[in-house]
């Protein structure tokens, strides 16, 4: 799906309850406040009841960090770009993620809302459990911290500019996903994947608009 317009003020309304219309929104700290417990409790669990070595759930808490980016890649690639043919199916991808390439100055839609976020954490959960067993209890916290990175590496991209010179091409690949080709440029958090699949853009040869990407900041 091909987002033309940005907007520069104001939000999508999602929905015509104002009760759903507020559980669509959430503010960044709301979601580590609800995760990092898990991030904590989770891998002491790990080592002081299972019997994990420090080492091992060090080990599965990175490995659950990396493929949080590659699930990262594919979901916004596949998912949140989908290219719907239906009405109802045009309806979700823009609630998941449409709304956000319309409004991106709007900072209560970086981050998943509290309730999906805990439906589908819980269900992941449950799914990795399948295959991983107890070590899930140190896989899945790592998959988590990469979650919370992503999000507020998102919140960062689109409020600040970038605070270190060798972050700035994370910061250009996101803007060029929103104003240039949203066929493109999927990575957030990490551009690994895009430069795996042949999505990255080439940013030594991309002219570098500083009026779109104002457009798609706020402070």
């Amino acid at each position: 799906m091909q987002f033309e317009k940005i907007h520069n003020k104001g939000q999508a309304q999602l929905f015509k309850n104002q009760y759903l219309e507020y559980l669509t929104k959430t503010h960044p700290l709301i979601i580590w406040g609800m995760y990092t417990p898990v991030l904590i409790l989770l891998p002491y669990y790990s080592m002081e009841t299972l019997g994990f070595s420090g080492l091992t759930v060090f080990v599965l808490f990175i490995a659950g960090m990396f493929f949080w980016t590659f699930t990262e890649y594919i979901l916004h690639r596949f998912a949140f770009h989908y290219q719907p043919k239906t009405e109802r199916s045009k309806r979700i991808v823009y609630v998941m993620h449409g709304n956000h390439h319309h409004y991106p100055r709007d900072k209560e839609r970086l981050f998943m809302p509290p309730v999906p976020s805990l439906i589908i954490a819980s269900i992941l959960f449950l799914l990795m459990y399948l295959p991983l067993q107890d070590r899930v209890f140190s896989f899945f916290p790592g998959f988590m911290l990469g979650y919370l990175i992503y999000g507020t590496m998102h919140y960062a991209i689109h409020a600040w500019n970038p605070p270190f010179k060798w972050m700035k091409g994370l910061w250009r690949n996101h803007h060029l996903h929103h104003y240039k080709n949203d066929h493109m440029g999927f990575g957030v958090s990490s551009t690994l994947w895009d430069h795996v699949f042949g999505t990255m853009f080439d940013l030594k040869n991309e002219k570098e608009d500083k009026e779109k990407v104002k457009e798609l900041m706020f402070k």
